[in-house]
């Protein structure tokens, strides 16, 4: 394994052999199902292997076998929206060069929530189609308007300046969004709980109806892979080996954009998944977006979904919701990579 140095990054990363990620993506996997096991299994209240079995096979004559057919679409959309995270903070990751973006930093998560409770509070908005709509506009609005403010000055786009944009933008979001919502009764307990960020309550119909945009966001962020390998070199680099770097940024940003939006209208606004799962995975399989983002996606599932098992598990027979075990994990992850005082690029 031959160390290289990323551009614009003081630590080197091991180039890891192509067998070597596919053992690990194997294992990454085997890890996945295991917990999507669990998930079925494992809850307020434990269910029987052959209870499990026959839900499985569509019975639903006891109370066992109706808490199986709930956990079912449970799993199904908490693995979506870890894959979805997990690709999108990986992506802008790789759009910024700054291993602190992810789209609760920057903002983008904010943006996609403001934008449907603008549409709850002042235009009606009740279907679910609706919200995705709207919240994948909102993350676009928010997206552009953080790589705006962050390109001002000297310098443009840089590392730096996009987080401290989209941290600002962020926390105006929030108030925004607080502002919005707290003065009407009738609408405040359903936004504040949506706001937590959860899979509860999850329905095959729902998960349906947010497959395709999200079949969309991973298809433009896996095929911009290779343009997102291309930009780690640095701008006046990858322009000179024929990139278009704005449309590269635009494709990838978009792709992520979907993903990010598609995610929040259905789950909620989760946090640290698309900072701390490309983060580990980069440790597996170095920078390679070809690999980083793959592994991204089944990382990001597996940790969600584990979230959502010790949220059910550990305040029985209550819950605790996804946002709030992610924020516990991502929020010391977050500071330990602030102090490390190495991330101002890739």
């Amino acid at each position: 394994m031959t160390p290289v140095l990323p551009a614009g990054s003081g630590v080197a990363v091991v180039r890891r052999p192509n067998r070597v990620r596919a053992a690990w993506l194997i294992a990454l996997v085997a890890v996945t199902v295991g917990l999507c096991v669990l998930s079925v299994a494992v809850g307020s209240r434990t269910v029987p292997w052959d209870e499990i079995v026959a839900a499985l096979g569509g019975a639903q004559e006891n109370l066992d076998q109706a808490a199986v057919g709930q956990r079912i679409p449970r799993t199904a959309l908490a693995l979506l929206v870890g894959a979805a995270l997990g690709v999108a903070g990986g992506v802008m990751q790789g759009v910024t060069r700054n291993p602190l973006a992810d789209p609760g930093i920057l903002g983008v998560n904010m943006g996609a929530s403001l934008a449907i409770v603008i549409g709850i509070a002042w235009f009606g908005l009740a279907s679910a189609s609706g919200y995705i709509w709207v919240a994948i506009l909102g993350a676009g609005i928010a997206a552009a308007f953080v790589y705006a403010v962050g390109s001002l000055g000297r310098g443009g786009a840089t590392p730096l300046k996009l987080a401290l944009a989209g941290a600002a933008t962020s926390a105006a979001l929030v108030s925004f969004v607080t502002a919005i919502y707290l003065p009407r009764g009738d609408i405040a307990d359903n936004v504040r709980s949506w706001l937590i960020g959860g899979v509860g309550g999850a329905t095959w119909p729902s998960v349906s109806l947010v497959v395709p945009f999200l079949l969309v966001g991973f298809a433009v962020s896996l095929l911009s892979a290779r343009s997102l390998n291309t930009l780690a070199l640095g701008d006046d680099l990858a322009a000179g080996l024929g990139e278009r770097v704005a449309v590269a940024r635009a494709v990838a940003a978009l792709g992520a954009v979907l993903l990010c939006g598609a995610a929040t209208a259905i789950a909620g606004p989760i946090a640290f998944v698309g900072l701390l799962v490309p983060h580990a995975c980069r440790l597996l399989v170095g920078v390679d977006h070809r690999w980083l983002l793959p592994f991204s996606a089944v990382a990001g599932a597996a940790l969600v979904v584990a979230s959502d098992v010790v949220g059910r598990v550990v305040a029985r027979p209550a819950e605790i919701d996804v946002g709030i075990i992610t924020a516990l994990v991502g929020g010391p992850f977050f500071v330990a990579i602030v102090r490390r005082q190495k991330v101002k690029s890739l």
